[in-house]
């Protein structure tokens, strides 16, 4: 298998020195590229086309969220990790909403920060603590105006569907969760399209936050 390609966007060289560090020396993934602000993170990530994005979301040259929003409409095959100095920072929860599959703080131990990577390589979600349920619930309540139902969200899911839900909310890949219920990957990323789709949500994110708000699963957070 060809290693994960991971590029690193944050304003302070010694950050990115750490992070190439604890990625290089992890078997199976390595750093392709850094960026020190938002547009540069960009136009690098066009040029290199990376799997993941280690994006700080706070940059002074450049702003990090604008830059997920970016990524995620021009390069949607990347997966984008917003990276911060305070899991409580409120900045996070329109990370996540612009298109990031979660987050990490900078002081997050250099496992976690790989486990992360690979995790949302695969397509599953980060948290990178409890205040990730904070988060979830901030970005559920300003979103939820954005869709109106004659159902409730779990009144519209089969019992199957919400099978994949609560499997996907504990961080499993397509492959993990067809092992699980017995069914074929692309069975699963069939119910996962339909459930987006009955939601009006974009992706599997959306999807776990949407969920979440509505109360038919609870997203853990890692230590």
């Amino acid at each position: 298998m060809p290693p994960i390609r991971v590029l690193i966007a944050d304003d302070e060289a010694l950050v990115r020195r750490a992070l190439e560090v604890f990625v290089n020396a992890e078997t199976g993934m390595t750093v392709v590229g850094e960026a020190s602000d938002g547009p540069s993170a960009v136009e690098l990530s066009l040029d290199l086309k990376p799997d993941v994005v280690l994006m700080d979301i706070r940059m002074p040259g450049g702003d990090g969220i604008r830059a997920i929003e970016r990524l995620s409409a021009e390069l949607p095959s990347a997966r984008t990790i917003a990276i911060t100095t305070y899991s409580s920072d409120e900045t996070v929860a329109a990370a996540l909403s612009k298109g990031a599959v979660g987050f990490l703080v900078k002081d997050s131990e250099p496992e976690h920060i790989t486990a992360a990577v690979r995790s949302a390589h695969h397509g599953g979600f980060v948290l990178s603590s409890i205040a990730g349920q904070d988060i979830v619930r901030r970005i559920s309540t300003s979103a939820a105006s954005q869709a109106t139902v004659t159902l409730s969200p779990a009144e519209q899911l089969t019992p199957r569907e919400i099978d994949v839900l609560r499997l996907l909310a504990k961080g499993m890949s397509n492959a993990e969760i067809g092992r699980e219920l017995f069914l074929s990957e692309a069975t699963i990323k069939s119910h996962l399209r339909r459930i987006m789709t009955k939601w009006d949500v974009r992706d599997r994110m959306q999807v776990l936050l949407f969920a979440a708000r509505a109360g038919i699963i609870r997203i853990p957070s890692t230590p």
